[in-house]
């Protein structure tokens, strides 16, 4: 199996190679695929090949083993996201000139793998930054009761709360590092809420987890609402996830053949991008030029994940395959900022980023007056306002709040809460019916969410995802549709609640105004 070179590096921990009592070591992390080590050709270091007897192989906290041990046996594991440790019995001295470490060894299923990096050695602990970490076990019950006993020394405080969990830390690796405890953040319930979507269908009752006094109240007075005019309809109208990276030419010319280039390789692009995962799927690259620089905008199906960490790696591998193969390009960044990830940004709203989304109703006058005490015009003349100072102001979202219930379900259900900075755009309208009903609509151009995956599976999160039958694979458009469902919620309630002059007095009620 071809594995690009720039790819293949990543496997060494950078700034890993270290100064022991007993000579020098550095890590090695699988970035790639669940593997066997099979053979351990040779170690390097500035050209120079270390002698197998002076090799080691610390494979977990209580397992060391030797080359030879290594080459006679059938092979050991080497998962995705394990790190080995690799002594190296020799004399060399801290230093902050680079060395030049090579590493060959065999591993199924790639073949052989063989490449060279270059480290400074660092001192005995120097790494550490003081926190304390246990490279084999860092989710261990000793080492967490380590750093919090460091913690608490560092500011003279005591752990309480913090400190006090149901959930198992083994399972927190690939989520957290350097664990102590939790933040534990209320959650309170809205609904049901009716939904009509092509994926949630049904009613819903949803947990939101905020610390914000009204919040809940006026989300559920909005779900109400719905509810006595049908429901809202939701529906997923776009999928893409990207990862943007730039190539740098000698000038104009050599970045707009490249582009060229790309396009007709797209299929064998597509087939390394694809290789690095079973859910990723790259569907087109947009290319954009500018200077001497070509900008390319890999766009991503990642199924039930969010993605941005897949498609960063199936990226990567698509441009060490292209780095390999076109001859001419002098520098390249994995990310340009173009994908603008976790920033708010026009090409997104256009092109949209995670699940393009639209939720609409069409409410009774009747229900307006009964529930929310405001005429239908009311609310439509509000918008219509409120429009020019959105534009006055440059913001990336026509309605009023939607932030507000998106991230109270992200934290409910363990989605990456710095996606609302994108996922917060949105664009909100209505319009009078001829009946004199209210019709309401938003879009959610970048809605970035998972069922599968990242922190997801924890505790409490895990859970939240479960009570909306939403956890697992194949539920993202249907948790896609409850989200945006509930933003149309909370969007008219607090329309209301300003039509009405209610807004103040509802936090008087149930907030901390005093």
């Amino acid at each position: 199996m071809f594995v690009p070179s720039i790819l293949l590096k990543q496997l060494y921990t950078r700034a890993s190679l270290s100064k022991t009592d007993k000579g020098v070591s550095f890590s090695l992390k699988n970035r790639l695929k669940d593997a066997t080590i099979k053979e351990l050709k040779w170690i390097s270091l500035d050209g120079e090949k270390i002698p197998d007897h002076k090799i080691s192989l610390q494979l977990s906290s209580d397992t060391c083993i030797s080359v030879e041990e290594l080459n006679k046996s059938e092979g050991k594991p080497f998962g995705l996201r394990q790190t080995i440790t690799v002594h190296l019995n020799i004399d060399e001295a801290p230093c902050p000139e680079k060395r030049k470490l090579g590493i060959c060894f065999s591993a199924s299923p790639f073949g052989k793998l063989k490449f060279e990096v270059e480290d400074n050695i660092t001192a005995a602990g120097e790494r550490s930054a003081f926190i304390p970490r246990d490279d084999m076990d860092d989710y261990g019950e000793s080492i967490i009761k380590t750093r919090q006993e460091y913690f608490e020394s560092a500011t003279d405080k005591k752990i309480n709360h913090v400190g006090q969990y149901s959930i198992d830390p083994q399972e927190l690796k690939g989520n957290i590092e350097h664990f102590i405890g939790v933040a534990q953040v209320p959650i309170g319930i809205a609904g049901p809420l009716k939904i009509n979507g092509e994926h949630a269908n049904g009613e819903f009752v949803v947990p939101l987890a905020t610390t914000e006094g009204t919040l809940v109240a006026s989300y559920n007075r909005g779900m109400k609402l719905l509810n006595m005019s049908g429901g809202v309809t939701a529906t997923v109208v776009d999928d893409a996830m990207q990862r943007a990276p730039v190539f740098i030419f000698d000038n104009a010319r050599g970045a707009r053949d490249f582009v060229k280039w790309v396009k007709e390789n797209f299929d064998k692009i597509k087939e390394e991008a694809e290789a690095t995962s079973s859910v990723a799927k790259l569907t087109y690259i947009d290319h954009f030029l500018s200077n001497k620089f070509a900008f390319l905008r890999f766009n991503f199906r990642t199924g039930d994940a969010a993605g941005q960490n897949m498609v960063g790696r199936a990226t990567f591998a698509a441009c060490g395959w292209i780095l390999d193969h076109y001859e001419g390009i002098e520098n390249f960044y994995l990310e340009s900022n173009f994908a603008t990830d976790k920033k708010a940004s026009q090409i997104n709203i256009m092109r949209t980023r995670g699940k393009r989304v639209t939720a609409e109703a069409t409410i009774k006058r009747e229900h307006l007056l009964e529930v929310m005490r405001v005429e239908p015009k009311q609310i439509d003349y509000h918008g219509r306002v409120a429009g020019v100072g959105s534009f006055l102001s440059g913001v990336n979202n026509t309605g009023l709040h939607s932030p507000n219930g998106i991230t109270a379900m992200f934290i409910a259900t363990g989605q990456d809460v710095a996606n609302v900075s994108e996922s917060s755009a949105a664009m909100m309208y209505s319009e009078l019916t001829e009946e004199g009903d209210l019709y309401v609509s938003i879009t959610i151009p970048s809605l970035i969410v998972a069922t599968y995956g990242g922190g997801t599976g924890i505790g409490t999160q895990r859970e939240c995802l479960e009570l909306l039958d939403c956890y697992g694979r194949d539920r993202v458009y249907k948790f896609a549709e409850i989200v945006a469902s509930v933003v149309l919620a909370g969007e008219i309630s607090l329309a209301s609640a300003i039509s009405s002059s209610d807004w103040v007095s509802s936090h008087e009620q149930y907030g901390r105004n005093r």
